[in-house]
């Protein structure tokens, strides 16, 4: 064999350049934070509305069933919108719809507008999983797209965190009601329209990044379909796999969120909206594993491991950290609950960045808004479902998470199973 062909059989391997794509990564990071401030407002609010406004719990229950019912269906239309217009149009589409309902808030005095705000907040939220995980199958290489991900995934955490200091900063230190306040911060999205708009394209679009650089974020093998419509997406076992697993493991991150204020308050008679340290230190846990997560798994695949292995074998060891949640409720001290929830976040986390990097790995980029939909909304379905059956378990059991902490533990190995049997290589879909 000659030099000539000896060449033109094994090109000689893509190096790494540029850092022009992490600034996307910086921008989501961004948007992420505003998306998930605009989500927990009106749950910190929560106590001081219902004296205001006299809601029952039935009433704030319907408050937030709204929102999660919204929040479910709109994936499918978002993921739909992404995939149509590309995430440029489709994630600013997005940012208009929750910004809007987000300030809807303030204008709000009835349950009724309430829920009708939170739909409007849940549907244009929906887009922003669908829009991080397309724009980083156009701006990372897939061995080192969970990375990228883990990034964005770990602002979901400091927009909780930063959440009440940011009703702490226009209420209590500027004056503002808190019908001004949802004004103000809807003032986020805005800013963080424009920024998108004017930032955002494409890789070869851009104009700013170097030859070496777009190399190296399109040196993957080309995609041998370009596009997946509805009715092939829903038929698939990869779709179903994703799926399956986001209905299974996404509960757990809404019961974190939505139920560790009442557990802390029952338990040990914190009310995490005032001590805010606790959150802090458990939040910044889970944030740890979202990028530990997406770095394990990558840098496996850039030593030469299938993503089947790299993305599996992650995900295992994710699911390993989140046992930890079995020995809370035997825990008396408030401060080793904390360390062990915040271990069990991070698991979670990293299962997270690493799910998230599925839809990429098996549908081609045109397709991936749709696939990344359809598990957002089996994940919100899924969200419900533990809702109403932590209500009833805490009912029955007097207020015991023992049960609840154990299911939440088991899923995550019932996802690695259900993702290995629908998709035992994750190999790219074909279309006949």
């Amino acid at each position: 064999m000659t030099e000539a062909s000896h060449t033109a059989a094994t090109p000689p391997p893509v190096i790494k350049q540029g850092h022009y794509r992490w600034s996307i990564v910086a921008l989501l990071f961004v948007a992420t934070t505003i998306n998930y401030i605009d989500r927990t407002m009106l749950g910190l609010l929560a106590p001081d509305l219902s004296v205001e406004l006299g809601w029952s719990e039935n009433d704030y229950g319907n408050i937030v069933t709204a929102f999660q019912a919204a929040y479910a269906c709109g994936f499918l239309v978002m993921g739909w919108l992404i995939d149509r217009f590309g995430p440029k149009i489709g994630y600013a589409i997005a940012i208009c719809v929750w910004t809007v309902g987000h300030i809807a808030h303030g204008f709000a005095s009835s349950v009724t507008a309430f829920m009708a705000a939170r739909v409007v907040l849940g549907v244009g939220e929906a887009g922003h999983f669908p829009a991080v995980v397309r724009a980083s199958s156009e701006w990372f290489p897939q061995k080192e797209r969970a990375y990228a991900i883990g990034w964005v995934n770990s602002a979901t955490t400091i927009g909780v965190i930063l959440t009440a200091p940011t009703i702490a900063l226009f209420m209590h230190l500027l004056g503002f009601d808190w019908r001004e306040t949802f004004w103000i911060t809807g003032i986020f999205g805005v800013i963080l329209l424009i920024i998108w708009l004017w930032h955002y394209s494409n890789p070869r679009e851009s104009g700013r990044v170097s030859e070496g650089e777009l190399a190296w974020i399109e040196h993957d093998p080309p995609e041998q379909v370009q596009q997946i419509g509805w009715s092939r997406i829903v038929t698939k076992r990869e779709a179903w796999a994703f799926a399956v697993a986001k209905f299974l493991t996404d509960p757990v991150w809404f019961l974190m969120l939505f139920w560790l204020p009442k557990y802390f308050a029952s338990t040990y008679d914190v009310d995490l909206k005032v001590v805010l340290l606790p959150m802090i230190i458990m939040y910044l846990l889970s944030d740890v594993g979202s990028i530990a997560g997406g770095w394990l798994s990558s840098r496996l695949i850039q030593n030469g491991h299938s993503a089947n292995f790299a993305r599996k074998i992650t995900m295992i060891v994710s699911g390993m950290c989140v046992l930890p949640l079995l020995f809370v409720t035997g825990v008396d001290n408030m401060w080793l609950a904390v360390v062990l929830i915040g271990i069990a976040l991070a698991g979670h986390q990293s299962f997270s960045s690493n799910l998230l990097s599925l839809p990429p790995d098996m549908f081609p980029k045109r397709a991936v808004g749709s696939a990344i939909g359809l598990g957002g909304f089996a994940g919100g379905i899924g969200g419900m479902i533990m809702a109403k059956s932590t209500g009833l378990v805490l009912d029955a059991t007097g207020g015991n998470y023992t049960l609840i902490f154990a299911v939440c533990t088991a899923t995550y190995f019932l996802a690695v199973t259900a993702i290995h049997l629908l998709s035992p290589r994750l190999t790219p879909v074909t279309v006949e």
